[in-house]
């Protein structure tokens, strides 16, 4: 990441055309050096729309500038540069998304925009003017801007260099409420693993409840999340640079990594897969969650994670393994059908749960056959979480009948899914509980333009945890939405949440509890259904209990 100056107060005199040559940047931010030529040696790295430059004034380093200097990398340039006192500087945010990306700004004033630093106190407010040229982004430094939000926690975040996969998943883990409350009340400090070698000592949960409070705190409109960004790119390489990434693999990282900074088992024992062919169901759930909870135990865990019954069988031998995994989202494939105009949801469940064989690059390895084999996989959920998460699988791997290599490509079809109501009943195999039924409603939409998932645009569509109401997240840009306008062939991640109850581990709580009686398990998970007759005897009218695979 390029190292920026700690500025004091500034303004915007001159902003320099893409077409210039870069300019040295005495005095101030040095270009990235993450691009390599042909040769092999490093290029400064200038990202789309980002070749822009401007020239500020800072009159608190007026006493520290030299004599009159010209920018030496464009002479011809005749603005007169006096770093540190009057220097050009790259800009930062979202010009380097792919252009019309953006909402066109307001009509410009010529007010100007007090730009105070969120995260670090001890640096001088800075203020910078408007842009004289309606260049949506240019004149203005990348910090958090104070002001009132349209509603609770409907703060807008600066794209700080191709951050807006960052920016969409914020948006949305930041509506869940028990999570989200749990950070603002300060519980998650006595529960800080320092020790966990998995977590980073707990400081991406300590960035993330800063990121909260100020969210939520009410004064400011506009945020910029560098030290998250900074804190994540610290201990996860791949997110340490300026590269679009994919908002799924970070949703699933940030997930991770807070699960782990706060894990309540300090001392992680050895535990091995339970083989769970030939076991009962229930008792092969229980003792895999028991397993499970002796190396996770977070906040996380208790609303988050949930349990699928995952059954391979070899084509060769007909050899058998059922395993319980624990999951804290659901891929879900997509079929397009040249019949109708989108995918229905329910269409992505099917295929989910219709099972699978597997490809040469996933292939199980029979104990029987003594090889790996293209195995049949089934995968059932057990039970499903307070938070569920839901990730289309729009990018897939074909090959080219020409070169044979492998290209991705996007599925852009619009699939079809509930805002208020999804019945998940059909799809649970575990027991259910009319106190916390497995029915959703969704809360946010993380959402994709472009044609890989490493490039293009990501933006959020969420509904408040606070108000109900809907809003729509274009980096620092918020406006009203509804859920229905979510309903994209751009949506990619599904955030859905439990409309009725909670159940603590997807209620392998109380799956534990009900083992201590017996009859109350029986009734749920058979669910039978009985009526007395003249004599007093009771006959058995359904069993629901689906069968085994």
């Amino acid at each position: 990441l390029a190292h920026r100056p700690k500025w004091y107060r500034a303004t915007v005199l001159a902003t320099g055309k893409e077409t210039d040559s870069p300019r040295e940047l005495t005095g101030g931010a040095e270009l990235e050096m993450n691009e390599e030529n042909e040769k092999g040696t490093k290029n400064p790295l200038l990202l789309l729309n980002r070749k822009r430059q401007i020239l500020v004034r800072v009159p608190q380093e007026k006493n520290n500038c030299p004599p009159l200097a010209k920018s030496p990398m464009n002479p011809d340039d005749s603005m007169a540069v006096r770093p540190p006192y009057i220097r050009w500087v790259n800009l930062y945010g979202e010009e380097v998304c792919e252009a019309n990306t953006h909402i066109s700004p307001k009509e410009q004033t010529n007010t100007p925009a007090t730009v105070t630093y969120a995260l670090e106190s001890e640096r001088q407010p800075v203020e910078v003017m408007k842009s004289f040229n309606n260049i949506h982004g240019a004149g203005f430094v990348r910090e958090s801007l104070r002001g009132v939000p349209p509603a609770p926690g409907a703060v807008g975040l600066h794209n700080l260099g191709n951050s807006c996969y960052l920016n969409s998943i914020l948006q949305c883990i930041n509506h869940i409420e028990p999570i989200t409350q749990y950070f603002l009340k300060g519980n998650y400090i006595k529960e800080i693993n320092k020790t966990n070698p998995l977590g980073s000592g707990g400081r991406v949960a300590t960035a993330y409840a800063s990121f909260l409070n100020d969210v939520w705190a009410g004064e400011y409109s506009i945020i910029a999340p560098r030290l998250m960004k900074q804190v994540i790119g610290s201990f996860a390489p791949q997110f340490n640079n300026n590269f679009q990434h994919d908002s799924q693999e970070f949703c699933q990282f940030l997930m991770d990594g807070l699960h782990e900074d706060l894990n309540r088992v300090k001392s992680k024992p050895y535990v091995e897969h339970m083989e769970a062919f030939g076991m009962e169901d229930s008792k092969a759930s229980i003792e895999s969650w028991k397993k499970h909870l002796l190396r996770h135990d977070s906040i996380f865990v208790d609303h988050t994670q949930g349990m699928h019954r995952s059954h391979l069988t070899c084509p060769k031998c007909g050899k058998e393994s059922i395993k319980f995994d624990v999951y804290s989202s659901i891929s879900l494939p997509l079929v397009p059908s040249k019949d109708r105009p989108s995918i229905p949801l329910q269409d992505c469940l099917d295929q989910f749960a219709a099972g699978e064989q597997l490809d040469d690059h996933n292939a199980w390895y029979c104990s029987r056959c003594k090889k790996h084999v293209c195995a049949l996989k089934l995968i059932t959920l057990w039970n499903t979480p307070d938070v569920l998460v839901l990730h289309l699988k729009r990018f897939t791997f074909e090959k080219c009948p020409v070169t044979g290599k492998l290209l991705r490509k996007k599925i852009v079809d619009t699939v079809d899914f509930p805002i208020d109501r999804l019945d998940l009943s059909s799809y649970v195999l575990g027991p259910k509980f009319k106190e916390a039924p497995p029915i959703y409603k969704l809360f946010g939409v993380s959402e994709h333009t472009g044609s890989t998932a490493n490039s293009g645009h990501y933006t959020a569509t969420v509904r408040n945890s606070r108000d109900g109401k809907w809003y729509r997240y274009n980096d620092s840009h918020v406006g009203s939405t509804s859920g229905e306008a979510a309903v994209t062939g751009g949506a990619y991640l599904l955030f859905y949440q439990r409309v009725k109850g909670s159940l603590r581990w997807a209620g392998m709580e109380k799956q534990l509890t009900m083992v201590q009686q017996p009859q109350l398990y029986r009734q749920e998970t058979y669910k039978i259904s009985v009526e007395e007759d003249a004599d007093g005897f009771r006959e058995v009218r359904k069993k629901g209990r689906k069968k085994k695979y």
